[in-house]
């Protein structure tokens, strides 16, 4: 039973280490869109408050 204990353990670690290399991924993609977006000069959508809204480039911040 103890083994058990430590393969769940284990396995929520490697688990949210996972889930951290993702979201730091999908951060890091979304960072580098917008600023190609900016740098191209291309708008940019995005959803507020369930509505579509065009971002200009002079209005994309870095994230």
């Amino acid at each position: 039973m103890a083994n058990d204990r430590k393969i769940k353990a284990s396995g929520s670690e490697a688990l949210n280490k996972f889930r951290k290399a993702v979201n730091s991924a999908i951060v890091k993609g979304v960072r580098e869109a917008l600023l190609r977006h900016k740098q191209a000069g291309n708008p940019v959508a995005v959803s507020r408050n369930g509505e579509v809204v065009i971002i200009q480039p002079d209005e994309i911040s870095a994230v």
